[in-house]
């Protein structure tokens, strides 16, 4: 079998695939080269062996013959790692393996030794074919974008490379296509089957000015769509390109052992010299004893198995992840995340579905629930804030005819400003919480105060709208504030919210805490809906990074936001979570995991699958230092304590490239592995 650090050029390298013979790319041999070498072995080790030994049928010069055959077949992938290694200066498991080979040809033993490379080429063979699997599972990925798209420019169609899109072209996505690119539904109305990119199993309903992704299956209706990111830009091609980096993103576990192999390796060979010159020395043996056995220590003191162990669990979990929607951003993520026992969580967005709807209107000072809903959704129509898109559509299903501001500010954790020209004055619309308004050296009414104290109590963000003038005169500026009402908005939990907080806290969460901009009343109403105990409310982007930092001084945390104003807490936390990753460019690039499809189940699911990655990781390590510590102590201790016991190479062979493939089989196991 034939393993490497992260490094590695071998053949068969599990992180890196090693440089191949130009001649080598014909399909099949490519694919299918390490089983043709196996067979090619074991063929001759039968003919030479049977001919020669067992029968005696075959002349010396056509076993010879036959045992050429064998070595230059069994060793031909192990010469090449051996060699790239060695041009690096490094020695690996392909030069124990080989040296273990030629040292058991010099004594004769060349059957022992075409055996020990039959088996070497036929697990590296496995090994290839196993992990090819995994890595096919995420390939596969790239072959969901379509090679072409249909497209309308001027008053015709044409046919063109998707490559060539660019931002602004209409696509037309006929019924049961996949989508070319991600863009903006322009026209048509259809459900889109959005599985490979978000895991949802339910096409979702797509309608004009809604988005789409590359990559997704058109269901019964025509698109037409707008291209709103280039190919190589859309979240399909970041998706491949951020799991093809996760493949090279070593676990902290995998690091130590790449470390760990090369000193290993050379303690190995030394120790392999010692067992070849100490005999020879001190002891009245025969020659051929003594290299017999130092080529058993050589081969059954590799770790191949260990090497292995880590790069085949981690992979395979990333893989499984992949194809449920959650991406993991490198194998240390995953470690992390197994080894969380605090989870930090947001509100809006996260514990809720993050579209609130305004639920109340309550106007002061004799204005009517008209004009407050027209000069709050005008002010906030500069906004981007999920709440501003809450109020505007709720004026405009008023059917209310809204204006522009000429300036606009947000104030996070506060609020907004919006000023407004009237030709003789300059009119501002202050919108937010209390906060807002102490900050501004604006004094409200006790009455004013228990109102929303009272909208509040109900579960419910509520924002007061105040309306301030400006007017010139000649004795100077004259500034008025006028209280016009408050606006409530109410975000609902998420269906599978609460069912998942339990089912955190029996996957090992020992604290789940929600945290928030929002007041705490409301914060209180929703985490009591979820089931969480802890709530931290009223809180600053810089303050939730802060509660981040304290926190990881007790436990290991994950944080889950929404990826956006919650990117200063995702990047502090141990692991960081981020929802509706669909097309949003800051999640991808600040969290360590994303939940494509904005689904909260996904999250015990990535947590389970983690800790049971760390635990499969463990078993395999333990497994394979075991195995070698059995087998080492059978070649050199078991001798001195019955003279005359000699472990059979064959039996140290089949020890070795044995535990190999178990922990591969092992690893390769959380590829099934499937939501709850």
């Amino acid at each position: 079998m034939t393993t490497s650090t992260a490094q590695s050029v071998s053949p068969y390298s599990i992180m890196t695939p090693g440089a191949r013979p130009e001649w080598r790319t014909l399909g099949f041999w490519k694919e299918n080269y390490e089983f043709v070498l196996a067979i090619v072995t074991l063929l001759a080790l039968l003919i030479g062996w049977i001919g020669g030994e067992v029968t005696g049928a075959l002349p010396g010069w056509a076993v010879t013959t036959a045992a050429v055959i064998a070595f230059i077949a069994g060793g031909y992938s192990g010469v090449i790692g051996a060699w790239e290694q060695a041009r690096q200066g490094r020695f690996d498991i392909d030069f124990l393996m080989l040296a273990a080979a030629l040292g058991a040809a010099l004594i004769n033993a060349w059957v022992e030794g075409a055996l020990l490379l039959f088996l070497f080429t036929l697990s590296g063979a496995l090994e290839t074919y196993a992990m090819g699997r995994t890595r096919k599972a995420i390939e596969s990925l790239g072959k969901l974008r379509p090679e072409t798209a249909l497209v309308r420019r001027s008053d015709h169609e044409e046919i063109v490379p998707v490559a060539q899109l660019v931002i602004g072209d209409v696509v037309i996505v006929k019924p049961g296509d996949r989508l070319p690119v991600d863009g903006m539904v322009v026209n048509g109305v259809s459900s889109i089957d959005q599985s490979a990119i978000t895991g949802e199993s339910l096409p979702v309903s797509k309608r004009q000015h809604d988005q789409v992704f590359a990559g997704t299956i058109n269901g019964g209706g025509a698109l037409e769509v707008e291209v709103t990111k280039l190919a190589s830009e859309s979240t399909l091609s970041r998706i491949i390109n951020l799991v093809a980096e996760a493949q090279q993103d070593a676990t902290p576990t995998q690091q130590f052992i790449d470390r760990f192999s090369q000193p290993y390796t050379y303690t190995v060979i030394g120790a392999t010299l010692l067992a070849i010159l100490l005999p020879a020395l001190f002891l009245n043996e025969s020659f051929d004893i003594t290299l017999y056995r130092a080529m058993t220590l050589l081969v059954v003191a590799s770790p191949c198995a260990l090497v292995i162990s880590t790069p085949a669990s981690a992979l395979s979990a990333v893989a499984a992840a992949a194809r449920q929607g959650v991406l993991f951003k490198g194998g240390a993520y995953l470690e992390l995340l197994g080894k969380t026992d605090i989870l930090a969580i947001d509100k809006t967005g996260t514990l809720t579905s993050g579209k609130p709807l305004v639920t109340n209107v309550h106007p002061l000072t004799n204005h009517t629930v008209e004009e407050v809903m027209r000069m709050a959704a005008s002010a906030e129509t500069l906004s981007e804030h999920h709440i501003a898109k809450a109020v505007i559509e709720k004026a405009q299903s008023m059917g209310l005819e809204l204006e522009k501001p000429i300036d606009f500010q947000a104030i996070a954790g506060e609020g907004i400003l919006a000023r407004f020209d009237r030709r003789d004055h300059v009119e501002t619309i202050y919108i937010g919480n209390d906060r807002l308004f102490m900050n501004q050296d604006m004094n409200l009414s006790p009455a004013i105060r228990m109102i929303g104290a009272a909208l509040q109590r109900q579960g419910k963000t509520v924002m007061l709208v105040v309306r301030r003038s400006t007017v010139e005169d000649t004795l100077g500026a004259e500034r008025d504030w006028e209280v016009m009402g408050y606006i409530a908005v109410a975000d609902t939990l998420r269906a599978e919210a609460a069912e998942t907080v339990i089912q955190l806290k029996q996957n090992g969460i020992k604290r789940v805490i929600m945290m928030t901009g929002d007041n705490h009343a409301s914060a209180a109403y929703i985490a009591a809906e979820a089931g969480i105990h802890e709530v931290h409310a009223d809180l600053l982007p810089e303050q939730k990074l802060e509660l981040v930092q304290k926190l990881r001084q007790s436990g290991n945390v994950a944080m889950v936001g929404d990826g956006v104003n919650d990117a200063p807490a995702l990047a502090t936390a141990n692991v960081g979570i981020a929802m509706g990753a669909g097309g949003t460019d800051v999640a991808l690039e600040t969290a360590d995991v994303v939940l494509m499809s904005s689904n909260l189940a996904m999250l015990p699911f990535a947590l389970q699958l983690s800790r049971r990655a760390n635990r499969i990781i463990r078993q395999n390590v333990i497994f394979s230092m075991s195995v070698i510590v059995t087998l080492v102590i059978s070649t050199i201790l078991l001798p001195i304590l019955y003279d005359g016991f000699l472990l059979p190479l064959p039996m140290g062979v089949v020890g070795h490239e044995g535990s190999t493939l178990i922990v591969v089989a092992n690893g390769l196991r959380l590829l099934r592995m499937r939501p709850a």
